[in-house]
């Protein structure tokens, strides 16, 4: 009996459930980096404006709809999310840092810590985040917000007892270009104080 047929379907059946493993794993990989294209950076600041509009791209609206999140309208506001500080290094809740001033130009803006996955961080001050209305200022009128597990006078977020954070800025009725990278120096800095 001659196999030799039988051994090129197996080879192309081989080959088609390797396409499809590794068609599947680029996609999970792809669902798991972030919301698709067109993001905007700025520092450790990304933002996936397009991802509340109509032209979203369908990596971006598979992540939404996978995590089932409603997005800000491109009208309606922009969301920046950092998870390594000014200089790179991924946030540790076991360090501090301290978030400072500028911001760009918004009518209104929230800092909040979350979960790499988005989720608000519980804390025993249950104190989520800091918008423009009640955030303390100096006499300048900047600001200062420090990140610790053990509390701060002023300005004061714990990750509380969470490993991994991340820091989400939303800006609401703002006059930011997305159609370009904006200026680093435009965005607040996350320097680090200190690690336990």
């Amino acid at each position: 009996m001659d196999l030799k047929p039988y051994a090129n379907y197996l080879r192309a059946g081989s080959v088609m459930i390797a396409g499809l493993i590794i068609g599947l794993l680029v996609t999970v990989l792809s669902l798991n980096a972030g919301y698709g294209f067109n993001s905007l950076r700025a520092g450790p600041w990304i933002s996936w404006p397009h991802t509340g509009a109509a032209d979203i791209d369908p990596y971006a609206r598979a992540v939404v709809a996978r995590s089932g999140e409603a997005p800000l309208g491109r009208d309606q506001g922009l969301a920046f999310i950092a998870r390594t500080d000014s200089n790179g290094a991924p946030l540790n809740a076991d360090c501090e840092y301290r978030i400072v001033d500028p911001l760009p130009s918004a009518r209104y803006w929230t800092i909040a810590l979350a979960s790499p996955d988005g989720r608000l961080l519980a804390n025993s001050a249950e104190r989520y985040g800091y918008s423009s209305v009640d955030v303390l200022r100096k006499e300048d009128g900047d600001f200062e917000i420090d990140v610790a597990r053990e509390a701060r006078p002023g300005n004061w977020l714990s990750p509380g007892e969470a490993r991994d954070f991340v820091v989400m800025l939303r800006f609401y009725d703002t006059s930011l270009d997305i159609d370009s990278n904006p200026d680093p120096n435009s965005f607040p800095k996350i320097v680090k104080l200190g690690c336990a």
